[in-house]
């Protein structure tokens, strides 16, 4: 069993909060992959279904942010799983708004979910690093990501979720390369090249017509 734990704070309070874009993904996931229905578990919320071959388990703690490690914790050793079989979705102020990042093990930056999760079962777990942008200040950062993303954001937002969405049978792979491209699809598409603007052509030029005067009256009408 792979666990895909999606950071937030629980409630509606917090539903549209920068910190809660990994509860957005993983409801996402759920919903686009016919994952079963949300059961209370594991200090948590959770569905289980399939990505491609992999059976899955999304996970959104109730714990609150900076106990996030509980939930994480107890679903691991309930399914006997390592640290290697767990996905953590999480807001990254480090990220430009709608950029992406796919890392396997490393350090918490900081942000007190990863730092719970850190406690609980080490830091050898995957993380997608979602981009949310930084407000300028560090006494700011809190503030800011318990804030709602702004109407100017939904355009973004709305693309990156559905990104995750379309590559998370490749995230359960563990190919991430295929999975940042999905991502990408729906955040950076290719430009189609019929509508790339092509530059006409030179019109050709006239070809100079004969002449057909005579050589006195060529040269009488250089004296005109």
């Amino acid at each position: 069993m792979l666990i895909f734990a999606g950071l937030g704070n629980p409630g509606p309070k917090y539903a549209r909060n920068r910190h809660n874009i990994g509860f957005m993904c993983v409801d996402r996931i759920a919903e686009d992959h016919g994952f079963g229905p949300w059961k209370a578990r594991f200090q948590g919320r959770v569905s289980e279904g399939r990505l491609g071959q992999e059976k899955v388990l999304l996970l959104k703690p109730d714990t609150f942010m900076n106990l996030s490690g509980q939930a994480v914790g107890e679903a691991m050793r309930f399914y006997k799983a390592d640290p290697g079989d767990v996905t953590v979705l999480h807001d990254e102020i480090d990220l430009a708004p709608g950029k992406v990042r796919v890392k396997q093990g490393g350090g918490h930056a900081g942000h007190n979910g990863l730092r719970s999760i850190h406690q609980h079962i080490g830091p050898e777990y995957a993380r997608v690093r979602l981009g949310v942008g930084h407000p300028g200040r560090k006494e700011a950062v809190p503030g800011y990501v318990l804030h709602d993303f702004a109407k100017a954001d939904e355009g973004w937002l709305d693309d990156v979720i559905r990104g995750v969405s379309d590559g998370a049978a490749y995230l359960a792979e563990g190919d991430g390369g295929r999975f940042q491209n999905a991502v990408a699809q729906r955040t950076a598409p290719p430009r189609s090249s019929k509508s790339a603007a092509k530059t006409p052509a030179p019109a050709a030029e006239r070809a100079p017509e004969e002449d057909t005067r005579s050589a006195m009256q060529k040269l009488l009408d250089r004296f005109k």
